[in-house]
């Protein structure tokens, strides 16, 4: 256990420490991390012995619920709207073909028997969408057409179907007998109704204010997440498109402090992905991938030329898409992670198969994010996509999440200042702007002339404070004994500046004035200067 630690800590401490430097490379940041668990791995430098599949499957496999959730609660659907029938029908009818493609090729190229070619197409139907992300961000290559749009939502959705088709090959490879139809229509059923219950009861109960604290609301999500993979898959349902759905369903929901979710799933699903691609690295035997490269090499060639094109041209041109956006989304069709990890499910089945599967979809995926990711941006240029007037950051709503503009509320009570005022006269900072005054529940965009009365409650905008190491807070309990307790604060004086900006009251946070009394229970935030200062 402790060499584990050890490895994984060092693994994370790297990718932190080259972060900004693997975005400055021509190929993919997460192909440096495929290569550097190979050079950790048997054949590699430090030659650590690693065959543990079933570790790899139940790591890689919790690994992509965050993946997968991350990528739905990153998809701005206003942004997707108009391409959404399109990336629907690649998600689904696009690998379905593209998993027959791939599967009739093998059978006749390779002669392999057919369930095995269908199992080998399953296998590597879907696109991957960090990879996909990866590239689009780190290059900022924003695309016409919303063709930016296409691929997140495309690359987010289809490895549920991708692995739905793999479960159903993998069984009639070991003889059950199933019915395909009920078994895919259960697996749909359950997944889109699974995901899409837990999203609406997550976000209902975020807005219902239950959670008061950041770390809270941080951890119930966790739990959602877990549970809306969890709960359809133990029910035979798809657990990886509900968990996408349920993503979907909060990312576009209004809750209150987003930003901090978005932080943390982030990070969590940018380690996830370093630790996707490195736990595969170290656990392939590159001794073992020349007997697969020349197939690997003919299948990809086949499904990067033919298969994909294929199907994106049938699928987009219906919708008069331009050519370029075919041809932009055919090459952007990376393989990647999970179709790995998919591969590793089809080993520990225990089916014999003519090619060693992990190793053969490994060197495809290996050759495609080499090949396709790192030309990404020159065949976006070469077919005049790239849209240097446009920000890729716009296409996910994590981006906009981390604005540093905060929102204050100032509630206007009897005796206000304000009150009676028109915003023009309030002589507020430039830097400080009232965005929304809210009157009797009816919102208004105030102007210059906008009367301020009794009862309004107003929005503010300005920015957000980011030098928190020069604001020194701590917390001062009240306890029921304290000469603090039952009197306001005005009649309390202090040797040192100090200044209570807030109290916490139970779950109620009340900002104080000279004539709050005070409880005993209150905690009071104290600003105040450092102690070296």
């Amino acid at each position: 256990m402790n060499s584990a630690l050890l490895l994984m800590g060092s693994v994370i401490l790297i990718c932190i420490l080259m972060n900004r430097f693997l975005e400055k490379l021509a190929v993919p940041s997460l192909l440096i991390f495929l290569a550097l668990g190979m050079c950790f791995g048997e054949n590699g430098i430090l030659r650590i012995p690693f065959d543990d599949y079933a570790g790899v499957s139940l790591t890689c496999s919790v690994c992509l619920i965050f993946i997968m959730f991350y990528g739905g609660f990153g998809t701005n659907l206003k942004a997707a709207r108009p391409v959404v029938v399109q990336a629907g029908l690649l998600s689904t009818l696009g690998v379905a073909g593209t998993a027959g493609a791939v599967g009739l090729f093998a059978h006749l190229a390779l002669g392999l028997p057919w369930l095995e070619s269908l199992l080998i197409g399953s296998v590597i139907s879907s696109t991957d969408a960090a990879s996909v992300f990866s590239i689009l961000r780190s290059k900022k290559l924003a695309l016409k057409h919303h063709t930016d749009s296409l691929l997140e939502m495309e690359s987010g959705s289809n490895d549920p179907i991708s692995y739905m088709l793999t479960t159903v090959v993998l069984g009639m490879l070991g003889g059950e007998q199933l019915s395909v139809p009920l078994l895919l229509a259960l697996q749909l059923l359950l997944g889109v109704g699974g995901g899409l219950l837990v999203g609406a009861a997550a976000a209902w109960l975020l807005r219902q204010d239950l959670l008061r604290t950041q770390e809270s609301r941080t951890v119930f999500l966790l739990a959602v997440m877990l549970l809306a993979y969890a709960l359809p898959a133990a029910c035979g349902g798809n657990g990886y498109l509900s968990v996408y759905l349920c993503g979907i369903w909060l990312g576009n929901s209004s809750l209150s402090q987003k930003r901090y979710l978005v932080h943390f799933f982030d990070v969590t699903t940018h380690v996830a992905q370093v630790l996707i691609f490195f736990l595969l690295g170290l656990l392939v035997t590159p001794a073992r991938l020349p007997a697969v490269l020349l197939p690997a090499l003919a299948i990809m060639a086949f499904l990067t030329l033919a298969a994909r094109p294929a199907v994106c041209a049938l699928l987009l041109l219906p919708f008069r898409a331009p050519w370029g956006q075919v041809g932009i989304t055919a090459w952007a069709g990376l393989r990647g992670a999970a179709s790995i990890v998919f591969a590793i499910s089809a080993v520990l089945s225990g089916i014999t198969m003519t090619y060693d599967l992990f190793n053969l979809v490994f060197c495809i995926v290996l050759l495609s994010m080499a090949l396709q990711g790192t030309l990404l941006p020159r065949v976006a240029e070469a077919l005049s996509m790239t849209d240097r007037s446009a920000d890729v950051s716009k296409t996910f709503t994590d981006y906009q999440e981390e604005s540093d503009i905060d929102f204050v509320e100032v509630r206007l009570s009897a005796g206000h200042p304000w009150c009676g005022r028109s915003v023009s006269q309030l002589a507020l900072p430039a830097e400080l702007l009232v965005v929304m005054v809210d009157r009797a529940g009816t919102a208004i965009v105030p102007r210059g002339d906008t009367a301020l009365a009794e009862g309004d409650r107003l929005v503010l905008a300005a920015r957000s404070f980011s030098e928190e190491e020069h604001l020194n807070l701590r917390e001062v309990p009240v306890d029921r004994g304290s000469k603090w307790a039952g009197h306001p604060i005005s009649q309390f004086s202090s040797a040192k500046p100090r200044l209570i900006i807030l109290i916490k009251r139970g779950l109620e946070t009340v900002i104080p004035t000279g004539s709050t009394i005070l409880r005993p229970g209150d905690v009071l935030v104290v600003a105040e200067p450092e102690e070296n200062s």
